[in-house]
């Protein structure tokens, strides 16, 4: 698939990301295929390579959504999110869908049956299901699966990168009614998600932060100035790449808000992008506005301030607390 993204060399600015592929997978793409390489990482990535295993062979048959529907005892429209990994899978289905699609190699039908068994697998954040939620689930599947990670941030430091102290107090201001012991939930939510960051082969994480999210002193004074500090650290790990959008940037491609994109590590997965609401997130998944959305991220990093400018920026704004 994808093209992975190089690590900027110190004191010059990303290059720009190629797009994915994404497309249809090759023909001898089956589910026997798959080698280790190709292996999903994750319930929610499994289903979408799932999803595109079977519509894959769905294609090369030349059924209908109307008809796979029909043999599972479902609509068209649960065709369509099963091919897109937005629903969990039933082996009876699955089953029946092999034999719809005439899978007859046993390994193959085996795997099939097998990515099934793995799709079903909680993740760890449903221990946190009682804070999270329905729309920000699969979003955080997607995220512990993904090999790069490239934001935009207007009103506040990215979740991946807050310290505890000003994380408490961003959940604060969205859920000012919420108990203590739940507000403690949603925190410790956000901090296991930070352990990707921390694995043996993190995803690589890219992020273009608006300056005013970095003036704006959430949770006071010392809280801030313990998150700019902890940026400022952020800064050196080659894995991750932080850069200032900066006020004297007359205007720039992300106008519209706050963009997530995500690039998975299979090879036949396309990117995912993610646009968080007030009470809801958008998961567009046509590939002209997905496509869309790498071009405005690719512009952004050349808007912004080069990484290497990051610390002395920070520092700045520290000054000016």
């Amino acid at each position: 698939m994808t093209e992975h993204l190089a690590e900027p060399a110190p004191g010059h600015r990303p290059e720009t990301m190629d797009r994915a592929p994404g497309g249809p997978l090759p023909a001898e793409t089956t589910g026997a295929q798959l080698d280790e390489a190709d292996r999903p990482h994750g319930p929610t990535a499994t289903r979408m390579v799932l999803g595109s295993l079977l519509r894959r062979l769905r294609e090369s048959r030349g059924i209908s959504r109307e008809r796979a529907g029909e043999a599972i005892r479902a609509s068209q429209s649960k065709i369509s999110r099963l091919e897109l990994g937005r629903t969990g899978f039933k082996l009876r289905d699955v089953a029946d869908l092999c034999a719809l699609y005439e899978v007859t190699d046993e390994a193959e039908r085996a795997t099939l049956l097998d990515l099934t068994r793995q799709a079903n697998t909680p993740g760890w954040w449903h221990e946190y299901a009682d804070v999270t939620p329905p729309w920000f689930e699969p979003y955080l599947g997607l995220e512990q699966a993904a090999s790069v990670i490239r934001a935009y941030e207007v009103q506040f430091v990215p979740g991946l990168l807050q310290t505890p102290d000003y994380a408490r107090a961003v959940i604060r201001l969205g859920h000012e009614d919420a108990l203590r012991g739940e507000a403690e939930r949603r925190l410790a939510l956000r901090m296991r998600r930070q352990d990707i960051l921390r694995r043996p082969h993190p995803p690589y994480l890219w992020t273009v932060i608006d300056e005013a999210a970095l003036r704006r002193p959430i949770g006071g004074r010392e809280v801030m100035a313990a998150q700019l500090r902890h940026l400022i650290d952020m800064c050196e790990p080659a894995h991750v790449t932080i850069q200032v959008m900066p006020f004297r940037s007359a205007g720039h491609a992300a106008a519209g808000g706050p963009v997530t994109l995500l690039r998975m590590p299979e090879h036949q997965l396309p990117d995912v992008v993610y646009l968080e609401q007030l009470t809801s997130a958008l998961y567009p998944d046509r590939r002209e506005d997905v496509d869309r959305y790498l071009d405005v991220l690719n512009r952004l990093v050349t808007q912004a301030e080069p990484p290497d400018a990051t610390p002395r920026l920070l520092r700045e704004i520290l000054r000016d607390l």
